[in-house]
């Protein structure tokens, strides 16, 4: 231990706290996620077997438009049900029936989501860094080793949440341009709506 200084100590501890904010974010944003998703379809249940939604008063959501380069699924309950049902006031403001968004969970289009993820990078790569420059400034070979490995587990997770971002902005990116050239469809002739011309 007689060559590791405690710079060298204080530098490894704030790239791996860096890291470690990072991560926390991570599960931050994935957490803050799955609760918004959760809480726009409360009292809704998906059946995947039919996919419809069922909503507490036990009618049908029905899937009536789908974009499959954004991976979005709109569902609608029919209008007649939800103007006559006695918890509308608690369930939509729409005259055309309560609707759901089901997007594919596993994409990266969700804006927020991509700008922790974004944070994330930031602080790896701040981290990362310091480590580097940590590199060129420490002597022998105990501290370059232990540099090493940490600069290199950096790296991979570094390359796994890029990767991720740019998968997630290229999605995006290719359902816009899907978009323009008319690839979203109404899928009203799959699933008959009652209720619904």
């Amino acid at each position: 231990m007689s060559g590791v200084s405690l710079e060298f100590i204080l530098m490894l501890g704030y790239a791996v706290s860096l890291a470690f904010i990072a991560l926390l974010l991570e599960w931050a944003a994935r957490h803050a996620h799955r609760r918004s998703v959760g809480a726009s379809t409360v009292g809704f249940t998906y059946h995947a077997d039919r996919d419809i939604w069922i909503c507490p008063q036990d009618q049908h959501l029905f899937p009536v438009f789908s974009d499959s380069a954004k991976g979005v699924v709109i569902y609608r309950a029919p209008a007649t049900a939800c103007n006559t049902c006695r918890s509308k006031a608690a369930c939509t403001d729409s005259d055309h029936g309560r609707e759901i968004e089901r997007r594919d969970l596993d994409g990266l289009e969700f804006g927020m989501k991509r700008f922790h993820r974004a944070m994330s990078l930031t602080l790896l790569v701040l981290a990362s860094l310091i480590l580097v420059i940590e590199l060129f400034r420490a002597g022998g070979l105990y501290p370059r080793i232990v540099l090493v490995s940490v600069l290199t587990l950096f790296c991979l997770i570094a390359q796994r949440l890029s990767a991720n971002l740019s998968q997630g902005i290229s999605a995006s990116l290719g359902s816009e341009a899907a978009d323009l050239a008319a690839n979203t469809q109404p899928i009203w002739g799959k699933f008959a709506v009652p209720g619904q011309p």
